[in-house]
């Protein structure tokens, strides 16, 4: 294996001057000058879905293997305190904020916490940060797009009988979801769900439970007492202290390790990815913020590889190739690169004036009214408990297919990359219009002497940002960058705005092995040795 000695100041004398970089890069780099790089095969940026499942396939290949994860790893502990909760929360709710980015805001510590709030122009975006990307954060709700709804957000190029037959099953294998237990479900827990599909059922709408990838045993454990009360009174956000929630730092990742061949490195930020020398043998740089849990640098490291999988999420790595863009860094991206961005057609569904139904209770989201037939545009609701919901109230989230017409920049004043999403153009507003009319339907159904419910749907939020590097624009359709050979992206970032009413996880998860399928097959490099292959520092 050729490892070719070289660091940041070469890069930067060989290339600086010569591509007319601007004052914020030449910064970047001099600030990594006395680094040296770290060599490897192939690094993964992100530990989510599409990060988790690119690790598990390229360390059962043998492939040498980094995984640069921003946050902190939870292992559940046997106290069962892992997380903060709803109701005493800390630092460990939050991505480095001095307050709760969820519900009330209360004062915490500054801390690496698993949920991060972005607030963009006309939108704002919750990130999971950790071991397990958004896996930690995430309702654990396991959902196929219907094949009438897929190709609303997925080109035909990409088959859905073979997402079908092969990469949705792959997929389910690992993280194994259930519907509820019907003695769960008929706990004093989960009444909230059951008024949800009876008033449904009241109003002709299609709805049945959802595959959730949780331990249901658990569960029950928290019902007699013997684990503690987590998923049964509404913790979700924050992470799951009973161990209930099959993250992918359950699964996944840890079948990565595994193989002797994957090493994860939490607390590092990437903040830009160079090309690499080409008398190298390396094809990419990364270069990263090594930090501590309150978010201070306490190094700064570079990497080398021959295949860079993005996987940091739609926001991430759009984020990240937006800006190795805009300051030349790849200056071979294309133009498609930060485009086509969606927030799934998320809206909070705040249903007042309900018979009595726990809504604090029951979690996560476990039922489903599918309105595909919707006049104005398709629409799901799931059943999303708010711990502090007031009696009277049922809380949702709708879904639908919004127009991909959200677009990424980078602003070279702060440095920073910026989404923009036109929240008030006609096409985004009518996901909002569609999903009161299903709501309308529901409350005209179940309105009674006694009980006259009413809606209030709000966008704004999203906990499913989708697009920036999409298939068949800024990626051909495996997820390979065009203009440059061995940079994939295997994440959120591939799917342009939505994921066919449903919540994306399973598609983002399914869409990655599918990726790595095809990039297993045309790698010179792969091997299955016996003995785990070291990784290398150039000193």
């Amino acid at each position: 294996m050729l490892h070719y000695k070289f660091n940041c100041r070469s890069l930067l004398q060989a290339t600086m001057f010569s591509i007319g970089l601007a004052a914020p890069l030449y910064y970047s780099y001099y600030t990594y000058a006395n680094a040296s790089d770290e060599l490897v095969d192939a690094i993964v940026i992100g530990s989510g879905f599409g990060g988790a499942v690119a690790a598990l396939r390229l360390g059962e290949a043998g492939i040498e293997t980094i995984v640069l994860e921003r946050g902190l790893a939870w292992p559940i502990t046997s106290a069962q305190d892992t997380f903060a909760t709803y109701r005493k929360p800390d630092g460990r709710s939050t991505w480095l904020s001095p307050k709760t980015i969820m519900f009330e805001p209360v004062p915490i510590d500054i801390y690496t916490g698993v949920l991060e709030r972005k607030d963009e122009y006309g939108i704002s975006v919750l990130c999971g940060a950790g071991v397990g990307g958004g896996s930690l954060v995430y309702n654990g709700v396991t959902y196929q797009p219907p094949h009438k709804l897929f190709y609303q957000s997925l080109p035909r190029a990409i088959s859905y009988e073979e997402m079908d037959k092969i990469y949705y099953p792959r997929v389910r294998a690992i993280l194994q979801p259930s519907v509820i237990p019907e003695d769960i479900l008929a706990s004093s827990f989960y009444q909230s769900p059951r008024v949800f599909m009876e008033q449904a059922s009241r109003a002709g709408l299609p709805n049945h439970l959802l595959d959730i990838a949780l331990d249901w045993d658990i569960v029950r454990q928290e019902i007699n007492g013997t684990k503690v009360a987590s998923t049964i009174i509404g913790e979700i956000w924050y992470g799951i202290n009973s161990g209930s929630k099959k993250s992918l730092d359950q699964n996944y990742l840890p079948r990565a390790e595994a193989t002797g061949y994957v090493k994860i490195l939490p607390l590092h930020i990437v903040t830009l990815i160079t090309e690499a020398p080409s008398n190298s043998g390396y094809r990419f740089r990364v270069l990263s913020n090594q930090i501590n849990d309150s978010g201070e640098v306490i190094r700064r490291k570079s990497f080398a590889c021959r295949y860079l999988f993005m996987a940091a999420g739609s926001m991430g790595t759009s984020a990240l190739l937006v800006k190795s863009k805009a300051l030349g860094t790849l200056p071979r991206l294309n133009s498609n690169i930060g485009l086509f961005w969606g927030d799934n057609g998320d809206a909070s569904g705040n249903r007042t004036g309900m018979p009595p139904n726990n809504p604090g209770e029951g979690g996560p989201a476990v039922a489903v009214i599918e309105h595909y037939d919707n006049p104005i545009s398709p629409t799901a609701l799931v059943t999303t408990p708010i711990w502090n919901a007031p009696e009277g109230t049922l809380p949702s989230l709708s879904m639908g297919i919004p127009p991909a017409v959200g677009k990424f920049s980078y602003e070279a004043a702060t440095d920073s990359v910026r989404l923009f999403w036109p929240s008030e153009f006609l096409e985004v507003q009518k996901v909002k219009q569609a999903a009161e009319f299903t709501y309308s339907l529901l409350d005209r159904a179940n309105t009674t002497s006694s009980s006259q419910p009413t809606t209030m749907v709000t966008p704004g939020l999203t906990a499913h940002p989708l697009g920036g590097a999409v298939l068949g624009k800024a990626c051909d359709f495996y997820g390979r960058v065009l203009g440059y050979r061995g940079l994939y992206v295997v994440d959120g970032a591939l799917i342009a705005g939505s994921a066919g009413c449903t919540n994306p996880s399973f598609t983002i998860a399914a869409l990655a092995e599918r990726c790595m399928d095809k990039f297993l097959t045309e790698i010179p490099e792969r091997r299955f040795q016996n003995t785990p292959i070291q990784v290398k520092r150039n000193l």
